[in-house]
């Protein structure tokens, strides 16, 4: 595996830079700073070897410096840097769209372009309530989503979210007409479970319980993550999304797939639909689509729902889209990574080493503080006990501890959450879980 060996840079001016997701102030006060990456390493600005647990932030799935996404964004903005995606187009998205139809889900093959997962999340959702417009269902304007899902951080992802944090300061301006179904997190019956939790898919009942009281002439869509991965990976019990599939086609609800976090492997084949046998209409992705290399996203929609938008009549049949929709960089970028995909056979991985991953991380189960461990694919989590002192703070210990010792690991909340590059291997398994292992010990 390859390593990065570049001499350390200069720290620079940190004052002027406001942070995403990030407490400024105590960063700023102790930084931690990436220079350069390879393979599975990050290397520090102070010359330190770092294991990637995340995969980067869980989208730098093929690992990094992969030569032949550079190579391919090289030569892409040698020859066409910009083309505007308004009644105009280049030859690219349609290329790249092609090739995502191959690998989708059955039926799932209309692709829409955006930036982001938080713009994958809100066009999703803006196609949903247009859709059923065009067919005349224009009473479907209710949205569900369900309770600590993250869908990006536009309005329309907020609304349907469910995460505290993220919803608070704009409560009073989110989308109206929005219910939540309850999380599935349930420790009481399901901590230390390997893969799928067994309890909990009673849970998906709940949605009866919104369309009785709105009734289904007036719920649009509902959306959710196949697994909660923002959260704390939080896994969907045995035949909780299936009974979801059921309810939705059942009354004519839209279901979506939010697999910003899932796709490309993550778990296992190229999309949690496809590994765990469930397809909804309309799927989101972002992340892994380019290995992280550029920012991109796509939406993919069934193909029923394309065709109701092209029988009206001519003319622009969504008036929704942005300047950067299949970027010619960000589109030489996906399709390279997608010959990295198929030619190693990246989206195998996750389950070949899913029992030595599992089996590796629930051997922390008896390390102090540890109250869950949570893993499917090459994705889990190390749910600790909150510290009295207040929530959040054990977690962040390990996670800066893990930094000083050569691991980059997630921590979201008390939760530490592990999604290392589809092209780990078991050594560097064994070691990016001895680091956490340390850590979690010296800290206790």
């Amino acid at each position: 595996m390859r390593e990065p060996s570049q001499p350390p840079a200069a720290t620079p001016r940190l004052d002027d830079y406001w942070m995403p997701f990030t407490a400024n102030r105590q960063f700023k006060a102790n930084p931690r700073l990436l220079e350069s990456a390879a393979g599975l390493y990050y290397r520090s600005v102070d010359g330190r070897q770092i294991l990637d647990g995340c995969a980067g932030l869980w989208c730098c799935n093929a690992g990094h410096g992969r030569r032949e996404i550079s190579e391919a964004v090289a030569r892409q903005v040698a020859t066409l840097d910009y083309a505007p995606s308004f009644q105009m187009g280049h030859p690219l998205p349609f290329e790249l769209a092609e090739r995502l139809a191959a690998i989708a889900p059955p039926g799932l093959n209309k692709l829409f372009f955006t930036n982001s997962g938080s713009e994958s999340a809100d066009t999703a959702l803006k196609i949903a309530l247009a859709y059923q417009r065009a067919i005349g269902q224009g009473t479907r304007t209710r949205l569900i989503g369900r309770e600590l899902g993250y869908h990006g951080v536009g309005f329309g992802g907020l609304s349907v979210g469910g995460m505290l944090g993220n919803r608070r300061a704009f409560s009073a301006n989110l989308l109206p007409g929005v219910d939540h179904l309850p999380h599935t997190l349930d420790l009481e019956r399901n901590a230390f479970s390997k893969g799928l939790p067994a309890f909990g898919a009673e849970k998906a009942d709940e949605l009866e319980r919104l369309v009785a009281l709105h009734g289904a002439e007036n719920i649009a869509a509902v959306m959710v993550e196949p697994m909660s991965g923002s959260a704390g990976v939080i896994l969907p019990p045995v035949g909780y999304l299936q009974r979801l599939r059921e309810i939705t086609r059942k009354h004519s609800i839209l279901l979506i797939f939010d697999e910003v976090i899932t796709g490309f492997g993550r778990i296992g084949e190229a999309f949690a639909a496809q590994r765990w046998g469930v397809v909804p209409d309309i799927l989101t992705s972002a992340k892994g689509l380019t290995n992280g290399a550029v920012p991109m996203g796509a939406v993919f929609v069934d193909e029923a729902l394309f065709d109701a938008f092209m029988g009206g009549p001519d003319g622009i049949e969504l008036f929704h889209g942005y300047t950067y929709s299949g970027h010619p960089l960000a589109c030489a970028a996906a399709l390279a990574a997608l010959d990295i995909y198929q030619g190693e056979n990246l989206f195998q991985r996750a389950i070949a080493l899913e029992d030595y991953w599992c089996d590796a991380l629930l051997g922390l189960r008896d390390l102090p503080h540890v109250v869950d461990i949570r893993c499917v694919g090459l994705v889990g989590a190390v749910q600790l006990a909150a510290d009295p002192a207040g929530a959040g703070r054990r977690g962040q210990r390990v996670f800066e501890q893990c930094f000083r010792d050569g691991a980059l690991v997630r921590c979201t909340g008390d939760t530490l959450a592990l999604s290392p590059p589809l092209i780990i291997e078991r050594e560097q398994i064994d070691r990016l879980l001895e680091i956490l292992a340390g850590a979690l010990r010296q800290l206790a």
